[in-house]
């Protein structure tokens, strides 16, 4: 097993994915099954060599022996999808108030980083719907937060240092 696989496995599957499937079907009153992670088949997938499992850019070759008579092609040869939420909208809708309160003229101003006037157009060209710029305006909003909760807040250095080695 790679070093990625194997920090996928332990971080990424159960931190992200998995917790992911896990909202998104009990929202619906589903119980999802994830029979791939049956720990058989990770340990039999982990001691598998990289060859077998990935050739000339693609990935899946194991499946497609396995199940390629069983799932439309699709399934096989589509691009790999992730979970994405729909930030854009929320942006514009839900979550707005975030905007002013956080991002306002002042507040960009004020922290001294970026230019206010730019984060404005940001915000103006996302809100009208003439660009997407929900991942750089997410960026913008979590930064600020941080800097609230962590360094306008007085918590010194060294408070800050033990907390993160806890």
């Amino acid at each position: 097993m790679t070093a990625a696989s194997l920090a996928d496995l332990t971080t990424y599957l159960p931190g992200d994915l998995l917790t992911k499937v896990d909202i998104a079907s009990m929202a619906h009153g589903l119980e999802a099954r994830c029979p791939l992670l049956d720990y058989r088949i990770v340990e039999l997938a982990a001691s598998l060599p990289a060859s077998l499992k990935h050739r000339f850019g693609h990935g899946k070759r194991l499946l497609q022996k396995a199940f390629g008579d069983l799932l439309p092609r699709e399934v096989f040869t589509r691009r790999k999808m992730g979970f994405g939420v729909p930030l854009d909208s929320w942006l514009r809708g839900e979550l707005a108030p975030l905007l002013d309160e956080l991002l306002s003229e002042t507040a960009v101003a004020r922290r001294g980083w970026f230019r206010p006037a730019a984060v404005q157009r940001l915000i103006r060209e996302h809100l009208s719907r003439r660009f997407d710029h929900s991942a750089r305006i997410w960026a913008l909003i979590v930064l600020e937060s941080w800097c609230r909760a962590w360094t306008d807040t007085g918590v010194s250095a060294a408070a800050a240092s033990s907390l993160r080695s806890t």
